[in-house]
C-alpha cells in the first residue's frame, strides 16, 4: 500500500505545491499506457505514457509541442487529461495537469489501481481475510452522484464484495457506506471494491454497521 499512501499523500499536499510552484515534489512513479494527444491547433499524434504523477506525467513521442502549449492527452485507462507543457524532453515531453480536485482523487485512485493490479489476481480478488456479510445492506455511491441500495456481500480490510446490477466502469471512484473505494471487477452477482486505506475492524463495524 505505500504506492497509494503516496499518491493520496501527494493529493493533500496539492494545494501547497500549486503556491509556491513545486510541482516537481509530486512523486512519478512509471507506468506505460499508449495514447494520443492534442495540439492547441487541434492536430492529433501517437504517444506514450512514461511516468505519472497526481500532479502532471512525462509522454514518449515523435512529435513535440512548444512549452506552454495546452495539450489534452488520451490515456489508455485514465482517459482524456488537459494541461500546459512545462518541458521538452529528448523523446517526447511533460506537462501539467489542469484538472478540478475532484478528477484529481479520481486519478490518484486509478494510478493507484493499475500500478497494483498485477499484486491482485481476479481468482482470488484481495489479500485480507474477507467476513461474510450476504443478507447485509449498505448504498453505493457512483460517480455521477447517483446512490442505489446494494447488497454487502462480504468484508475485508482491504475491500468488499457488492451484489448489484449495476456496473460501474472498472477503475472508477464509488463510496460504499461510508467509504471510498475504486471498482476492481464485475462478476456474477455485482462488482469487486478495494478501498482506498486499509481499515480497522472497529472502521469496518463503524463504516458498514
Amino acid at each position: 500500500m505505500a504506492v497509494h499512501s503516496s499518491i493520496i499523500r501527494d493529493t493533500r499536499h496539492q494545494s501547497d505545491a500549486l503556491k509556491v510552484g513545486d510541482l516537481r515534489r509530486h512523486r512519478r512513479l512509471p507506468l506505460s499506457l499508449s495514447g494520443r494527444f492534442m495540439r492547441a491547433d487541434r492536430s492529433e499524434y501517437a504517444c506514450r505514457l512514461k511516468d505519472v504523477s497526481v500532479g502532471g506525467a512525462a509522454v514518449v513521442t515523435a512529435h513535440t509541442p512548444e512549452v506552454g502549449e495546452r495539450v489534452v492527452v488520451y490515456l489508455e485507462h485514465l482517459g482524456g487529461l488537459e494541461g500546459a507543457v512545462s518541458r521538452v524532453t529528448t523523446d517526447g515531453f511533460a506537462f501539467i495537469f489542469k484538472v478540478t480536485e475532484h478528477k484529481r482523487e479520481k486519478l490518484a485512485a486509478q494510478i493507484m489501481w493499475l500500478i497494483n493490479k498485477d499484486d491482485f489476481p481476479e481468482e482470488t480478488g484481495r489479500q485480507h481475510e474477507r467476513i461474510g456479510t450476504r443478507g447485509r445492506h449498505t448504498t453505493l455511491k457512483v460517480e455521477d452522484g447517483v446512490i442505489i441500495d446494494v447488497e454487502l456481500l462480504d468484508l475485508s480490510a482491504s475491500g468488499a464484495s457488492i451484489g448489484t446490477p449495476a456496473r460501474p466502469p472498472i477503475g472508477s471512484l464509488v463510496v460504499a457506506g461510508k467509504t471510498r473505494a475504486i471498482v476492481r471487477r464485475h462478476h456474477e452477482h455485482g462488482i469487486g471494491l478495494q478501498f482506498l486505506s486499509l481499515l480497522s475492524p472497529e472502521a469496518l463495524r463503524e463504516r458498514f454497521p
